[in-house]
């Protein structure tokens, strides 16, 4: 884990997905944690999410409040954080994803957060599961990835 905080500090786009948004909450590199889903249910299915913030290094690709259609698969995804550090998150415009439907109970309906150098996210549900059409419920996704593909090349 050494080497990923060594390059986010470098600003290196990093991505948390559902576990690994998890892994970037325990090793600081974003604030929060995840814990169990509201109901103690293991959730399962698409999900939509609003683009809350596309000024990160992952979402650039999109309009501020763009929906997207993405798979969610968790038992431990509910975001929580003190109040003090939610108004810094919405002040600062650092939430970037918010459920449409808070299925899991995270505060303030947070799907995902990002760093202060916006180059650091993590959310819980899978955007590389919705990058065809084809094999999943939408390729929706793949913004994400070429919003990185963005930050990378134009360095």
């Amino acid at each position: 884990m050494g080497s990923v905080v060594e390059a986010a500090g470098k600003g290196m786009p990093v991505l948390g997905i559902c576990n690994g948004f998890q892994v970037l909450c325990e090793a600081g590199l974003l604030p929060g944690a995840l814990t169990r889903n509201a109901g103690l249910h293991f959730i399962c299915r698409d999900v939509w999410l609003e683009v809350a913030s596309n000024t990160t290094a992952w979402t650039t690709r999109y309009d501020a409040g763009a929906d997207l259609l993405i798979p969610l698969k968790s038992g431990e995804g509910r975001y929580v954080a003190s109040e003090a550090v939610l108004d810094e998150l919405e002040g600062e415009d650092r939430v970037v994803f918010r459920y449409r439907e808070n299925l899991n109970g995270s505060m303030r309906g947070i799907a995902g957060v990002c760093s202060a150098n916006r180059r650091v996210v993590g959310l819980m549900p899978h955007p590389e599961h919705a990058t065809e059409a084809l094999t999943g419920p939408s390729d929706d996704g793949l913004g994400l990835f070429y919003s990185a593909l963005d930050a990378v090349l134009s360095v």
